[in-house]
């Protein structure tokens, strides 16, 4: 059960109604990103803080002994070696619903401005949605260059081992087998569900180059956004309703 616990870290709004009981944890700046996070399956501190770019580790310390405090979240000893996991609890994955609810109602409602689209996080959520089964055998490493981005957001690799994938920021050391140049817009926006691989490639904004079956297979080996189906739709309607404007 979920604790009723108050802390200085817990500003109150002071109010009876659960929604503004509620509020004091899920508006709380990175938390609904640190819920997700754990439910996408970053279970270790170093995982956790990969997926929220920008938070000092001090802050996600406090964030997750909150969560831990409340019930949300639960910090379980790993079976094997030092340290810990976390996991949510059963009003964690109560509210992830919260969480999940609110990533539908930002698709429906909210257009993604250029801002908001960074490439090591559209890349860090590519390595979250990538399924084993479909990844290629033995080793391979991908390069991947944003063309528009400055030099030190501009190149990252994904390195592949046995059904698993890693997010390099600097050179693994491995020469590349594919090589992905791509504009940072049209990239988030094909993952995202808005744009086809088709239609980024048609367009040049992406290019892909290399050993030529990993290439047709890259756009595969993961599931896009888990709203891509929505954003899809939703960027279709939104063009409808330019062209009858027009």
């Amino acid at each position: 059960m979920c604790g009723r616990v108050q802390t200085d870290a817990m500003k109150s709004y002071g109010q009876y109604c659960p929604i503004a009981r509620a509020s004091e944890v899920f508006a709380e700046r990175w938390t609904p990103l640190i819920v997700r996070n754990i439910f996408l399956g970053c279970e270790t501190f170093s995982a956790i803080h990969a997926g929220a770019p920008g938070i000092p580790r001090s802050l996600l310390r406090q964030r997750l002994s909150l969560l831990e405090q409340i019930g949300v979240v639960a910090r379980v000893a790993k079976p094997h070696g030092r340290g810990s996991h976390y996991l949510l609890t059963e009003a964690g994955q109560e509210l992830w619903d919260v969480c999940d609810a609110l990533g539908r109602w930002g698709t429906r409602w909210l257009e993604a401005a250029r801002w908001h689209l960074d490439p090591y996080v559209v890349l860090w959520s590519f390595t979250q949605g990538a399924q084993a089964e479909r990844l290629p055998a033995g080793h391979v490493t991908v390069q991947l260059d944003f063309v528009d981005q400055p030099l030190k957001n501009r190149h990252f690799w994904l390195v592949l081992d046995h059904g698993d994938m890693e997010l390099c920021v600097r050179d693994p050391g491995f020469a590349p087998d594919v090589v992905v140049s791509a504009e940072t817009e049209a990239f988030a926006r094909w993952f995202m569900g808005q744009l086809s691989w088709a239609e980024v490639l048609r367009d040049g904004k992406v290019s892909i180059h290399g050993q030529r079956g990993l290439a047709r297979a890259f756009p595969s080996w993961t599931d896009r956004s888990r709203y891509a189906a929505l954003e899809g739709a939703m960027s279709a309607q939104r063009r409808r309703r330019v062209g009858a404007g027009a």
